[in-house]
């Protein structure tokens, strides 16, 4: 009896402990998706978050190539706030910010946003090969190198009788002189350039999103005597705010950044600083000679300065949106 009595005790503490296999299973299944992140997170790390710091680290420092190899720059000792006080006692401070936000503003609203917007609703309205092909060929100027499509604008701005517009457009109008356009007109290409660019993007979101929407809703629209204008704003436009967010918020960020077409255009002409905006600056300051050494600390405490302005943008953005909307889950109640 007491032998029985003590087996059975073996067995059940036995059971007590946890299944070994059930264990390495649970384990596993839970690894498995930091696994396939691995990859992704070590790329990040090395070309995101380390450049990161060392951006910030290096705008407290006035490291330059006359020092470089000589001054400490990632001790505390060294750091100074001497680049930002430089920065906001600048006197073409004023222009240059001024210049980052007619840039930023008018390609957003005019182009990057609005005319794709516009160019998606009417390639979703018409026939669907039709639309299909004219999207099509709008991407061409995304696809073409920065450096080709760049001659090309300027070869439609270029002087008489050379220039395409001077030649074909202005001068049978007999308007202009046939002067180079990118010194009279340099903000109005400018934002075209970057425009048709910036429109191509917006202009596939838009699409993809507008026709996810569930032909019921238009249907219904059409049967209540809704108009298309009606239909755009009270159906369309709601229905795709996600992609309105994302949009918005990634080309602000993409067009205070970028700065390689208007330096292969004008290069911040062409008046003193006429078409400088900030990431130019930054990169002007950091990796050229134009303004003496490469001044790698005081451009990186530029670069600091528009990260912040972009995060503060991202944050505007999500209270526009409002992104807390936009995230909760759909209540039962409700639908």
């Amino acid at each position: 009896m007491s032998n029985n009595f003590q087996l059975e005790r073996e067995r059940s503490s036995l059971s007590s402990f946890p299944d070994t296999k059930s264990l390495f299973s649970k384990l596993k299944s839970s690894l498995l998706p930091y696994t396939f992140l691995t990859p992704t997170l070590v790329v990040v790390t090395l070309f995101f978050f380390i450049p990161l710091v060392m951006v910030f680290i290096l705008s407290f420092t006035n490291l330059d190539m006359t020092n470089f190899g000589i001054l400490k720059w990632w001790q505390p000792a060294n750091w100074t706030l001497d680049n930002y006080v430089k920065i906001f006692a600048n006197r073409f401070f004023p222009r240059i910010l001024n210049n980052t936000l007619i840039y930023v503003s008018m390609t957003l609203i005019f182009f990057n946003v609005g005319m794709a917007l516009v160019i998606a609703l009417i390639t979703t309205n018409i026939n669907r090969r039709v639309g299909f092909a004219f999207r099509l060929i709008w991407l061409m100027c995304r696809l073409t190198p920065v450096v080709v499509y760049i001659m090309m604008w300027k070869a439609l701005a270029g002087p008489a009788p050379m220039g395409v517009i001077n030649k074909h457009i202005l001068g049978p109008l007999g308007i202009g002189t046939g002067e180079y356009l990118l010194n009279t007109n340099p903000w109005l290409f400018i934002i075209l350039v970057n425009g048709f660019i910036g429109a191509s993007f917006g202009m596939i979101i838009f699409s993809s999103a507008i026709e996810a929407i569930p032909k019921d809703y238009m249907i219904a629209s059409k049967v209540d005597g809704a108009s298309t204008w009606q239909t755009i704003r009270y159906i369309t436009i709601p229905m795709i705010r996600w992609p309105l967010l994302f949009v918005t918020t990634y080309q602000t960020l993409s067009l205070l950044t970028s700065f390689e077409q208007i330096m292969l255009l004008t290069d911040g002409g062409p008046g003193l600083y006429e078409t400088e905006v900030w990431s130019l600056t930054a990169y002007h300051r950091a990796f050229t000679s134009y303004f003496g050494n490469t001044q790698w600390g005081y451009g990186s405490a530029w670069a600091v300065i528009l990260v912040i302005i972009g995060i503060v943008m991202a944050i505007v953005y999500l209270r526009v949106f409002k992104f807390d909307e936009l995230i909760q889950e759909p209540k039962i109640d409700q639908l």
